[in-house]
């Protein structure tokens, strides 16, 4: 069964960006055999990362960081149009990924890595993890 990941990244190379700071994410698909390829770069609407930081700014949003700094991460208990735009995923990776994003992608059975490495890195794990889970072996090796 294929399935794609969501990967915050500004320079295609580097797990550099936060959920919330993330204008555009890289989605890459898996294939049954555990290959994956760059599928799209997939660009967040401009009025979807600016209503969300300003609403942030404004103190409108709840973040996890209770800082309201941009997070977008939609504390109202309504989706945030980022979470929307992602719901295609089985994962999303990021440097960071906010409690509230968090809440909202498990609810889609979504799964969320806060991790800072190279893209490839991460890939790597992520699809033998996902490898594993699906085919009922054990973790602990």
């Amino acid at each position: 069964m294929d399935y794609k990941i969501a990967i915050a990244s500004g320079d295609g190379k580097n797990v550099d960006l936060h959920f919330g700071a993330a204008s555009f994410f890289y989605i890459y698909e898996v294939q049954d055999d555990g290959a994956f390829y760059l599928l799209e770069k997939r660009p967040v609407p401009e009025n979807v990362s600016d209503s969300l930081s300003a609403d942030c700014n404004a103190g409108k949003v709840s973040c996890s960081s209770g800082k309201g700094n941009g997070c977008g991460c939609g504390g109202n208990g309504e989706p945030s149009a980022k979470v929307e735009l992602l719901s295609d995923c089985r994962c999303i990776v990021a440097a960071r990924i906010g409690f509230n994003v968090t809440k909202q992608l498990e609810k889609k059975a979504i799964s969320t890595f806060d991790v800072e490495c190279s893209v490839e890195e991460a890939l790597e794990k992520i699809t033998k993890y996902f490898y594993k889970l699906d085919n009922h072996i054990s973790l602990k090796k």
